[in-house]
């Protein structure tokens, strides 16, 4: 019997006696912990993923009173939840992959291994409409660069209902995704969806917000990462050596695709101190979020325009090597 087999059979037998989802979910959560799992996609400990795995496997929603969680449940729900779980333990996908769902910016999204599993801090200052960088009230035009599965570019359409969206990446998979969540969000009408690298495809448009979780991560840190991050798109993941081959590309072209007023708003995560190694000079604002996370940055058309010769002089070395 394989290790997998046989920590299986130990959840089973341990879980085959529970009799409400809450228990399955307490009981759940020690198993994902003994297991070694990591929790990077959408929560951040066993609990919480173990009642994202019970409760879409027994079909309880999150807005469904918390005395559901103490119902009695049948053999087969059950055997249902234990079946989700120890999927979890036994492929290291992330739940979103198993459930086929996440949620961005309290909106649910399709999400499969053709995109990113959604997990940006960027949502909360979607929620906030980008205050106070701009004026909510004026801005018409947005553009989503390396959408993925366009909870970024989606999101921001519901909370600017005047404005317009396009959606923009290289991958044909991924664009697939966010056309299905574009038609499930009822946004066919102002949600355009292009392939293009990076500003390939954009001619001379201008957008009131250029914002974009690109791929950031180094290529030697790859290697290093926790086992659930291998079933992401790699292409959605690492850029070059230093993990700023898309970012100085999009530092380069971003003032000529921004309005007057226009904002750049880009997450580069953990390689926040590469890039300002990078460019000590730049004047980036680095965002705060309530709710945590980090990484963000944010330039005014004007201050792009100020360094251009820098970011053109940066990217041209990157062609070059």
């Amino acid at each position: 019997m394989t290790d997998v087999d046989s920590r299986g059979a130990g959840i089973r037998g341990a879980l085959n006696t529970a009799r409400t989802a809450r228990d399955l979910i307490r009981r759940g959560a020690g198993y994902l912990d003994a297991a070694g799992l990591g929790f990077f996609h959408g929560t951040d400990n066993s609990l919480d993923e173990a009642a994202s795995l019970v409760q879409h496997a027994l079909h309880i929603g999150y807005d469904q009173p918390g005395e559901v969680l103490d119902r009695v449940l049948t053999d087969v729900e059950r055997e249902r939840a234990i079946d989700l779980l120890e999927r979890r333990i036994a492929t290291r996908k992330p739940a979103a992959y198993l459930i086929g769902e996440a949620w961005f910016a309290g909106l649910p999204f399709l999400v499969d291994e053709r995109v990113l599993v959604p997990r940006s801090p960027l949502a909360e200052l979607i929620e906030a409409q980008f205050t106070p960088w701009v004026n909510p009230a004026g801005v018409q035009r947005i553009l989503d660069l390396c959408t993925g599965s366009g909870c970024i570019g989606i999101a921001c359409a519901r909370y600017f209902p005047a404005a317009s969206v396009a959606l923009t990446d290289l991958s044909p998979d991924a664009l697939e995704v966010a056309k299905i969540n574009v038609v499930r969000h009822g946004l066919g009408g102002r949600v355009n969806v292009l392939q293009s690298d990076v500003f390939s495809s954009l001619e001379d448009q201008r957008y009131d917000i250029i914002v974009s979780n690109p791929p950031y991560v180094p290529r030697d840190e790859m290697e290093g990462l926790a086992a659930e991050f291998r079933h992401e798109p790699a292409l959605g993941l690492v850029a070059g050596d230093d993990g700023l081959d898309i970012v100085v590309r999009i530092l380069c072209n971003a003032a000529r695709h921004l309005t007057s007023s226009g904002i750049l708003v880009v997450e580069v995560g953990n390689t926040q101190d590469i890039l300002v190694g990078r460019f000590p000079d730049i004047p980036f604002t680095w965002l705060e979020f309530a709710y945590g996370g980090d990484g963000v940055f944010l330039l005014e058309r004007g201050q792009l325009e100020q360094h251009q010769a820098v970011f053109e002089q940066a990217a041209s070395a990157r062609a070059t090597d």
